[in-house]
């Protein structure tokens, strides 16, 4: 026997069987109010963008097992939100975005936003939900994209009246979720171009992250006595204080992570697009490539590659791994190698040294952050950048030791994304220490939803960089600055986050950054939000390899 169920009530209960236990909001939508009604926590945000930014934090802290969900008003709602969608497009993070949409009689009608239109472009699967009839159909097609192939976000629209009609969804089960692998031939051929290589470099992407191939990862790594790099978005996959890691790059690049790439005979690739980007790390030319890969779109996309391995990252790694130890007697000996990761690593940071010591007030940003590195514990802290200079002070210096202690990423460079992730992943990782650090200009675009952080009990650290000015634009706009202080911004940021009920501090001299952000800490700690406002130098400068 059929139950009939108004659609609102059947989505969310298709959500609590797909193990969904919050949705991110911003009313009005009829699905907050019936997850709420069977038990989903309904967490509402200042704004659509921060909500999908910790929709994805979610997805990626938890490797997908807790969907991050986001439902928003139709029209403005859902135009305020794409932002939000292309962020987790671009960066392959599945979400499931549920905009209301206008009814089915004006869905198309000129000058109303028609979402399942408008977004086709930045998901995996757009769809309208056409009638209540329909609703198992298309949540089943939607959380299929979710949960396999190539991850990026899947999007429901659901039309108003449709909101009034009725649906059965009693023979509603969790989707599958599926894996596959490369073709052993291939995996055998790139086994032996890995093995003859004189000075190979294996270089992993978010991929990893997603297959959870971090053990495989070390054994190939440590089998073949081959120096390792990442991605932004694959940061943290391989533990940075390995003595066979070479950094993760990005627009700013450690020196031995360029030196090996440059000096590589062959660049293994794993879990990674290559996707060139001005926030990626370049590729040489030259060299021949195993680019291993589960979308075979990637495949000679930005970078030429002479072997392929199509699937995911654990089984690929694992494919080789067998192979590879079928061709040689046992781990080689790496001692050349880690001697010369340790010497290149030693000349480039102590050109940088000056900056990261800094005694200077203003302060130096890099002291900032290379102080927060020596106060955390690396093992328990989860940390992301926001765009511009943050990113490029932080990433090559930082030293991620546990898988997914970092969310990366680049490709495109939203300011104000890493207040949402930091938020997101503290809901997902409540024992650990969440860390967002951003730009004066950063806070600008997301900084009212630092008040949901306080609202929703999400006791993050944030660490703000104010050098009262748009620095990073200083060399492209002087004309504009020396004129009308075009890039000139400022604020108290700190007074701001304790109007908002957060902890805030203000930070001017070098003596004071290290007991601040204990004191940062210990507010977290007491379950205090708590932002840190460093008043920092106006530093462009940045390692540009």
């Amino acid at each position: 026997m059929t139950e009939q169920k108004k659609v609102p009530t059947a989505i969310a209960e298709i959500l609590r069987k797909e193990g969904i236990e919050v949705i991110f909001g911003y009313p009005r939508n009829a699905v907050l109010e019936a997850a709420a009604e069977i038990g989903i926590r309904p967490i509402i945000v200042r704004q659509e963008r921060t909500g999908l930014h910790m929709a994805d934090a979610l997805s990626r802290m938890t490797r997908g097992k807790h969907m991050g969900v986001f439902a928003m008003q139709h029209g403005p709602g859902t135009e305020n939100a794409y932002g939000g969608v292309a962020q987790a497009y671009a960066e392959s993070v599945p979400v499931l975005v549920l905009p209301m949409g206008y009814s089915r009689r004006v869905a198309f009608m000129r000058d109303n936003y028609n979402a399942s239109v408008s977004m086709r472009d930045i998901t995996k699967l757009c769809e309208p939900l056409t009638s209540g009839g329909e609703t198992g159909t298309v949540f089943r097609r939607a959380f299929t994209g979710l949960r396999n192939g190539r991850l990026r976000p899947c999007l429901v629209e659901l039309p108003w009246d449709v909101m009034e009609e009725s649906a059965d969804i009693g023979d509603y089960k969790p989707v599958v979720r599926t894996k596959f692998g490369p073709d052993p031939d291939a995996v055998r051929a790139a086994a032996e171009i890995l093995v003859a290589a004189k000075r190979p470099v294996i270089h992993a992407g978010q991929g990893v992250h997603w297959a959870e191939a971090y053990d495989e990862l070390k054994e190939l790594v440590e089998l073949l006595g081959a120096p390792c790099s990442t991605s932004l978005e694959g940061k943290s996959a391989f533990n940075e204080r390995h003595e066979l890691s070479i950094g993760s790059g990005g627009a700013a690049i450690p020196g031995q992570l360029r030196h090996f790439l440059d000096n590589a005979d062959v660049i293994f690739a794993i879990g990674a697009s290559l996707t060139e980007t001005a926030f990626g790390v370049r590729m040489p030319t030259g060299k021949t490539v195993i680019h291993a890969t589960l979308d075979t779109a990637d495949i000679n996309k930005s970078v030429i590659c002479q072997h392929a391995l199509i699937g995911d990252a654990k089984l690929t790694l694992a494919a080789l791994i067998e192979v590879c130890k079928s061709l040689i007697d046992g781990p080689r000996d790496r001692s050349a190698v880690v001697e010369e990761i340790k010497q290149v690593e030693a000349e480039w940071l102590a050109k940088w040294m000056p900056l990261l010591t800094s005694e200077d007030a203003p302060l130096s940003p890099y002291r900032v952050l290379w102080e927060l590195q020596k106060v955390v514990d690396m093992d328990n802290v989860i940390i992301t950048h926001d765009a511009g200079s943050p990113r490029d002070q932080l990433t090559p210096y930082w030293k991620s030791t546990t898988p997914l202690s970092y969310i990366g990423w680049g490709k495109t460079t939203q300011l104000g994304y890493g207040l949402g992730l930091a938020m997101g992943a503290k809901l997902a990782c409540p024992d650990k220490l969440c860390i967002n650090v951003w730009g004066d200009a950063a806070i600008g675009f997301t900084g009212m939803d630092f008040e949901t952080a306080v609202r929703e009990r999400l006791p993050i650290l944030s660490i703000l960089l104010n050098n009262s000015a748009m620095a990073i634009e200083l060399n492209i706009m002087p004309v504009a600055t020396e004129k009308f202080r075009s890039t000139d911004i400022s604020g108290n940021y700190a007074e701001f986050a304790k109007a908002l009920g957060g902890y805030g501090e203000r930070i001017t001299e070098p003596g004071d950054i290290a007991a601040a952000i204990r004191r940062g800490i210990a507010a977290t700690e007491r379950g205090q939000p708590a932002l840190l406002e460093f008043i920092t130098a106006q530093e462009t400068r940045a390692s540009r390899i």
